[in-house]
């Protein structure tokens, strides 16, 4: 007989900087869903090394946007795995500011790493995967 393997505790991890397309309002700050299309992009990462599938979003629940989001932002996102039902998995979100441009007159491309990180935006959420028979 084999054992499962403990899988609750998995954790995803992705890196992006955001480009000055992606601002859409004073102060170059993006928008809250940018934010949550990241958690798709690491929830959908989550389930392909667990399940070998996409899987598919089913909710958000506890949303919190906590500090903003700018262009030029490098962001680090993660995805850790907090339960797992038949089909079900349930998953914390957190995105981390770990560098931001700072732009001045003299250094126009000039950035600075966060440290620490600024803890930006977090959720909890559920994805559905096919059964194992489908």
């Amino acid at each position: 007989m084999s054992e499962t393997p403990i899988r609750v505790g998995t954790v995803v991890t992705h890196r992006r900087y955001v480009p000055y397309s992606h601002a859409h309002y004073a102060g170059n700050l993006v928008d809250g869903a940018y934010s949550l299309g990241l958690f798709g992009d690491v929830a959908t990462e989550m389930c392909i090394v667990l399940d070998g599938d996409e899987g598919l979003f089913a909710s958000y629940s506890d949303v919190q946007f906590r500090a903003p989001v700018r262009a030029g932002d490098v962001l680090e996102i993660t995805a850790t795995l907090v339960k797992e039902g038949t089909r079900s998995r349930v998953m914390d979100f957190a995105v981390h500011v770990v560098g931001r441009g700072a732009p001045t007159a003299e250094a126009p491309g000039a950035a600075e790493v966060l440290d620490p990180p600024v803890v930006a935006t977090t959720a909890t959420g559920t994805v559905v995967v096919p059964s194992a028979s489908a």
